[in-house]
């Protein structure tokens, strides 16, 4: 029989590792930004999207292997999360032209996604 206590710890382990390496990123967008708050996105076998967005309006996101992992990393970071990306956070976003160019080229025949 496996010793399942010991493949537990080592996946805790992984587990807080993977975490705290996310909360590093988490702090150093929110430094770079004026501060940051968030939101966690399921992504279905991929994961769970921790989306960003800056005090300035710079936004961007990361990806944990499973929502625990996002929250553990979240709350490490200090960052203050949002249930969903509704009017409150996403009026914070600030998008320039390439976003423009990007998600028109995606809907009307823009320029190619490449």
């Amino acid at each position: 029989m496996a010793d399942t206590t010991a493949e537990t710890t080592t996946v805790t382990k992984q587990s807080d590792r993977k975490a705290a390496k996310l909360a590093k990123e988490i702090r150093a967008f929110a430094a770079e930004h004026g501060g940051a708050e968030g939101q966690l996105a399921h992504i279905g076998q991929a994961g769970t999207r921790i989306v960003l967005v800056g005090e300035d309006g710079g936004w961007g996101d990361l990806v944990a292997p499973t929502y625990a992992i996002a929250q553990q990393a979240a709350e490490k970071a200090g960052l203050t999360l949002h249930e969903e990306f509704d009017g409150e956070i996403a009026a914070k976003v600030v998008t320039g032209p390439y976003e423009w160019s990007r998600m028109a080229g995606i809907q009307i025949g823009g320029p190619a996604n490449r």
